[in-house]
């Protein structure tokens, strides 16, 4: 399988250097290339990549409103390059729904790696920025589970994956199921977090069972019928 790439950087010779190392691989394809926010959001809605490889600082339009309009489009998976990893624009990007994060200055084959891994559906953290993350989270008070009320902000289908994920199923079971694109599920995925002010999908499924969505015992709901979306 190709993984189909957009590069988005507005430095022309960090563009190209990432591009010269993509090209190279066998299975990668550099579909296109921008230095704007907002033509990178247009392209993505355009060319549909696997991975968008997506610069943070960039002038008009910014990566991390650029990243929020791509994953709410369901337009591709947003690998984030940056030069710092105790960057506030980093925790930005990651509330937008970004996949992975890589710093500039990384070898190519981590590179590589981390496109491989954005594009199989996995998240990609470079060891730099996750330390300062997890430095982060654990300064701060584990935050308090949302209530039932709260609950009531989520969509209907934002409510039905997040069932589903209390079940234990995975973001492509999860598809499956539904019968719905699996980047439609990691988006309603990233909604849920966001919504209700949660870390992680442990988080949401903790909230699920205490908000009564659904009981230890209770059965999976029945599988949709139709042509995937």
């Amino acid at each position: 399988m190709t993984v189909r790439l957009l590069l988005v950087d507005d430095e022309p010779l960090v563009r190209t250097g990432i591009g010269l190392i993509l090209r190279a691989e066998p299975d990668m394809e550099v579909v296109g290339s921008t230095g704007d926010g907002a033509e990178a959001v247009a392209l993505a809605a355009e060319l549909r990549p696997d991975v968008v490889l997506m610069d943070v600082r960039m002038p008009g339009m910014d990566g991390v409103e650029a990243t929020r309009r791509i994953v709410e489009s369901a337009s591709g998976d947003v690998l984030v390059l940056t030069t710092y990893s105790e960057d506030e624009a980093v925790r930005s990007a990651l509330r937008a729904g970004a996949s992975g994060f890589l710093l500039k200055d990384a070898l190519p084959d981590e590179l590589i790696a981390a496109v491989h891994a954005v594009a199989a559906g996995e998240a990609w953290l470079d060891p730099a920025i996750a330390k300062s993350l997890l430095a982060e989270f654990t300064g701060r008070p584990a935050p308090a589970l949302p209530s039932a009320s709260e609950l009531l902000r989520l969509t209907p289908r934002e409510r039905e994956v997040l069932v589903l994920a209390a079940h234990g199923l995975t973001n492509h079971e999860i598809a499956a199921h539904l019968v719905v694109a699996e980047a439609t599920v990691k988006t309603h995925i990233g909604r849920v977090l966001s919504k209700l002010g949660l870390h992680d999908r442990a988080q949401a499924v903790a909230a699920a069972y205490r908000g009564r969505l659904l009981t230890a015992d209770e059965p999976l709901p029945p599988r949709r019928r139709g042509n995937p979306s």
